[in-house]
């Protein structure tokens, strides 16, 4: 699209709180939900023949990184700390398929944190043990891990290879020491390019990285310059992220001083920037902020069609079902999400009374699965086929959505969508702010009185 399109007006007009869409209703609608609510869901599913996506939260880091927006406990390397919280695994794993009373097929696995890489290679050999136990693995199934280069050692890199892991992700952020230093995350290029290479050497041929930009003392100049040492690592799909920063929601970002960020101008720069270059350099764009190799089977799902969202941010769907494990984990099952205790004690403790460590959850009506999917298009898509959803909803979708024409032709108005009377596209300029595209068939935020609890859509 034309930068001269982004205009300070235009940029100010979609600089807002709003929801990320890694799920709907978002997190903030969740209610209470009981041990026996979730135990309810697990039984539905377990009736079912359905398949599953299982992702484990190992929840340690040695530090906090000051831009981090995720569920961590900070513990010094200790391998007792992994062992306790692996018993307590452990014991979920058994409530969890006690009440599915079935082993169900696991086809997409996925550890993250926190550090997955903080458990020791021997002790991450113990949780796949641990998982084999109660699920049976896909032969195709994806095995993936998360992992901070600090703490990579061959240790882990044989452990992973010999276990089945088949993609492993890896944050990057940002190469530059000043950012480095400002988000206290220091890991030179020399020590990723020494990390990729041993994982190439073992026949990994997955590779993900994730980078975050608006973070402090960034630039277009000196992100140019992580794009281009990204680009000559060569990894096989990269995450693209823009920096959430939410101090009221996690205080350790306070550290970061708000005048060291970029304005929201030269943030969209940045990002601007970085997509150019990385189309340059090979990568197909996928959806809102994901790059992939053109013979990577994320961009082969994205032209297809098939790409799916969910709070690991984009992803492919082998699975019907998603099932989160551990502290502060989020499932999706038979149409409810359900999440576990945020707090470490307390999820111990509810595994010690013998109960599932559930802590919030929803179960969707009718009318949040029609804008769950609806808003899923658009972040995926961009686009919402009104023909499909009439199949699938049986409604039509001008009828149903007749409160929303109005947000829809200020869409079309500004330049954000085209519409016919068979499908809605985002446009170039949409495209960059779909999230506000899909805020406008968001019912709850509607109701609410303000969205302090969102970061910026730019």
């Amino acid at each position: 699209m034309s930068a001269a399109m982004l205009t300070p007006e235009v940029i100010g007009r979609y600089t807002k709180p709003g929801p990320r869409y890694t799920s709907y209703p978002t997190a903030p609608e969740w209610k209470l939900f009981s041990p026996q609510d979730y135990a309810q869901t697990l039984n539905r599913f377990g009736a079912s023949c359905e398949s599953l996506s299982l992702y484990i939260h190992i929840p340690f880091c040695v530090s906090m990184c000051s831009y981090c927006g995720c569920n961590v406990v900070i513990r010094k390397a200790n391998a007792r700390v992994g062992d306790v919280y692996l018993d307590y695994l452990e014991k979920e794993l058994t409530l969890v398929q006690h009440e599915i009373r079935r082993k169900p097929l696991l086809k997409q696995f996925h550890i993250g944190g926190g550090t997955p890489n903080y458990l020791q290679p021997d002790q991450l050999e113990r949780l796949m043990q641990m998982v084999s136990a109660h699920f049976d693995w896909d032969p195709e199934a994806e095995i993936a891990i998360e992992m901070d280069p600090r703490l990579a050692t061959d240790g882990h890199l044989d452990a992973l290879r010999t276990l089945g892991f088949n993609r492993i992700s890896m944050g990057i952020q940002d190469f530059d020491l000043k950012v480095q230093e400002a988000v206290n995350r220091v890991q030179p290029y020399d020590m990723v390019d020494n990390l990729m290479q041993g994982l190439r050497s073992r026949g990994f041929t997955s590779i993900n990285m994730d980078l975050i930009y608006g973070l402090p003392f960034q630039s277009q100049a000196s992100f140019e310059k992580t794009i281009d040492q990204v680009l000559a690592l060569s990894p096989d799909r990269i995450a693209l992220y823009s920096f959430a920063h939410i101090p009221w929601l996690k205080s350790h970002q306070r550290l970061i001083d708000p005048e060291t960020l970029p304005v929201a101008a030269e943030k969209l720069g940045i990002f601007l920037m970085a997509r150019e270059r990385l189309l340059a350099g090979g990568y197909d764009a996928i959806a809102m902020d994901h790059f992939a190799k053109s013979t990577d089977e994320m961009a082969k799902a994205y032209h297809s069609g098939t790409l799916y969202r969910n709070f690991m941010g984009y992803t492919l769907k082998p699975a019907d079902e998603y099932l989160g494990v551990g502290v502060t984990s989020i499932g999706f099952l038979a149409h409810t999400f359900a999440q576990n205790s945020k707090d470490l004690k307390g999820y111990y403790a509810a595994l010690d009374r013998g109960e599932l460590p559930v802590e919030r959850g929803l179960v969707l009506t009718e009318d949040d699965q029609r804008r769950q999917w609806v808003i899923s298009q658009l972040m995926c898509h961009f686009r919402v086929d009104k023909g499909e959803f009439l199949q699938r909803f049986g409604v039509n979708f001008e009828t149903y959505f007749e409160a929303e024409q109005d947000h829809l032709a200020q869409c079309v108005a500004e330049g954000l969508i085209t519409q016919d009377p068979t499908v809605i596209s985002a446009t170039a300029l949409g495209r960059l702010f779909v999230r506000n595209v899909a805020m406008g068939f968001d019912w709850y935020l509607r109701q609410a009185q303000g969205h302090k609890q969102f970061s910026s859509t730019i």
